[in-house]
C-alpha cells in the first residue's frame, strides 16, 4: 500500500485518523458537507468505502463482561494477551475460528470450541508456486483456471441440485481428517452447501482432533466467573475467551449519519426491508453518493477485489459523464432501483443462499437477502462496466459556495 501511495503520488490527499461524524447533502450547492474530528470538509462527491466487515459482533451473553480473564475478538486482536499454557475458550466456528483455532492450539494447555452451527469445509489448496508457474503466460492460465473453478461453484449455488458433488467432496475431507465418529457427526452440517459462506482449511479438522482440543456443539449461553457454559449445559473452565463471532455485516457504517435529499438518512431510507441499492453502488435520494461493496453484489464464490474494481469503473464513468456533460449531480431514478431490486430478489429465491435451509448474515432482520448477487460475476461486471446515464437524473450546477472548505472529492 505504501508503494502504491508513492507510485501515484496520493500521499498529500490522505487524511489519517479522521472519523466522519456526519455527511449531509446540500441540494442548493450540489455538494456534500462532512463533519469530522478534523473539522469540516466539503466536496461534490462522496464515496462510502467502509466495507461490510468492519464492526465486530460481540455476543450478548450473561456474565461475559464479568469474565475473570481477557476477552478478545479476532477482529480486534490484542497481542499482549498471553496464550501459552492457558485454557482458552473459542466462541464461534465460522471463518475466523477456522483460522484462529489451528494457530492457538499449539500453545494452549486446553482449547474449548463452542460451535452453534457446523460449517461446510473444503481442503485449502495452499501450496508453494514453482518458478515456471510465475511466468506471465502461466500466471494468466492459472488465474483463469481458478476463476473458472470459483464461477463453477457460483453456478452450483444458483442451481442447488448441483452442489451435491461438492458436498460429497466436503464429507470425504471430513472423513479423512477426523477419525472419531462422534466428532464427525457434530461437524456435519444439516443444510445445503453454499447456504452459508463456504470455508476452506486443511488445518482446522486436525486441530479439533488433538487430545487437548474439545468441540462443544452448542451455542454459548452464560459465563460464570471463569466457567464458560453452553446452551446444552456443557461447561469449560477458561483463562482466556476468544470471540470468533464475526461482524455486523448488513449494517453499513455511517448509514445513520449520512443525510440525502430532504435530510433523510440512509438508515431511515433502508428501515423495513433493509439496505437496497442499484448494482450495490447508487441509492436513490442520495445524489453523487457511491457505495463500495454495497448491498447485493457479493456471493459465496466471488472475489471482493473483482467486485470493487468493477464498481470503481462504474464510479469513474459516472464522474466522467458529470464533467463532460457539464452537470453538477446525478441521482438514481427510484423506478430503476425498484426494478433492479425486484429482479434480484426474484432471482435469489431459487438459489442455495435462500433455499438451502440455514440462517446466515446474508439476510437482514426483515428476512430479505441483502448481501448476495444472484447471477454470474461476468454479468455483474458487464452491468458495472456499461454505465447507463438514463438510469439517473442529472442536475445543472448550483450557486458556488461562499466558503469552500477542503475542496476535494472525499472517500470516507
Amino acid at each position: 500500500m505504501r508503494t502504491t501511495v508513492r507510485r501515484h503520488g496520493i500521499g498529500p490527499s490522505l487524511r489519517h485518523g479522521v472519523d466522519v461524524r456526519e455527511a449531509r447533502w446540500d441540494d442548493r450547492e450540489r455538494r456534500w458537507h462532512l463533519e469530522t474530528n478534523d473539522g469540516p470538509y466539503s466536496a461534490p462527491v462522496l464515496v462510502l468505502a467502509t466495507g461490510p466487515w468492519r464492526r465486530p459482533r460481540w455476543p450478548e451473553v450473561p456474565g461475559l463482561t464479568e469474565f475473570d480473564g481477557p476477552v478478545v475478538h479476532t477482529a480486534r486482536w490484542d497481542p499482549s494477551v498471553r496464550l501459552t499454557g492457558r485454557r482458552i475458550a473459542v466462541i464461534g466456528s465460522g471463518a475466523s475460528a477456522v483460522q484462529v483455532v489451528p494457530a492457538i492450539q499449539e500453545r494452549a494447555a486446553d482449547v474449548h470450541v463452542f460451535q452453534r452451527t457446523a460449517h461446510w469445509l473444503l481442503p485449502k489448496p495452499d501450496h508453494g508456486i514453482p518458478g515456471w508457474l510465475r511466468a506471465p503466460g502461466a500466471q494468466r492460465v492459472l488465474r483463469a483456471a481458478q476463476y473458472r473453478v470459483q464461477e463453477g461453484l457460483g453456478y452450483a449455488f444458483r442451481h442447488p441440485r448441483l452442489v451435491r458433488p461438492v458436498e460429497a467432496a466436503a464429507r470425504a475431507h471430513l472423513r479423512r481428517a477426523v477419525r472419531d465418529p462422534g466428532l464427525r457427526r457434530a461437524l456435519t452440517p444439516d443444510y445445503r452447501l453454499g447456504c452459508k459462506r463456504l470455508l476452506t482449511s486443511s488445518t482446522y479438522y486436525p486441530a479439533l482432533s488433538r487430545p487437548h482440543v474439545r468441540l462443544h456443539p452448542t451455542a454459548l449461553a452464560e459465563v460464570d466467573g471463569n466457567r464458560v457454559i453452553g446452551a446444552d449445559g456443557s461447561e469449560a473452565e477458561a483463562d482466556v475467551i476468544v470471540l470468533a463471532t464475526g461482524f455486523h455485516v448488513g449494517e453499513l457504517p455511517l448509514a445513520r449519519n449520512v443525510h440525502g435529499t430532504h435530510g433523510r438518512t440512509l438508515r431511515d431510507t433502508w428501515d423495513g426491508d433493509g439496505p437496497q441499492a442499484y448494482l450495490g453502488t447508487s441509492v436513490s435520494g442520495f445524489p453523487n453518493l457511491f457505495l463500495l461493496l454495497g448491498p447485493n453484489v457479493l456471493t459465496g464464490s466471488t472475489s471482493t477485489v473483482t467486485v470493487v474494481e468493477g464498481q470503481l469503473a462504474h464510479l469513474t464513468a459516472a464522474l466522467a459523464h458529470l464533467r463532460t456533460a457539464g452537470k453538477a449531480s446525478l441521482d438514481l431514478r427510484p423506478a430503476v432501483q425498484a426494478r433492479f431490486n425486484a429482479a434480484v430478489q426474484e432471482a435469489l429465491s431459487t438459489t442455495v443462499y435462500n433455499s438451502g435451509g440455514c440462517s446466515s448474515y446474508y439476510f437482514s432482520p426483515s428476512g430479505r437477502n441483502t448481501f448476495c448477487w444472484p447471477w454470474s460475476t461476468g454479468q455483474l461486471l458487464h452491468h458495472l462496466n456499461h454505465f447507463d446515464p438514463d438510469a439517473y437524473t442529472w442536475t445543472a450546477p448550483g450557486p458556488t459556495p461562499a466558503c469552500p472548505v477542503n475542496e476535494e472529492e472525499i472517500t470516507a
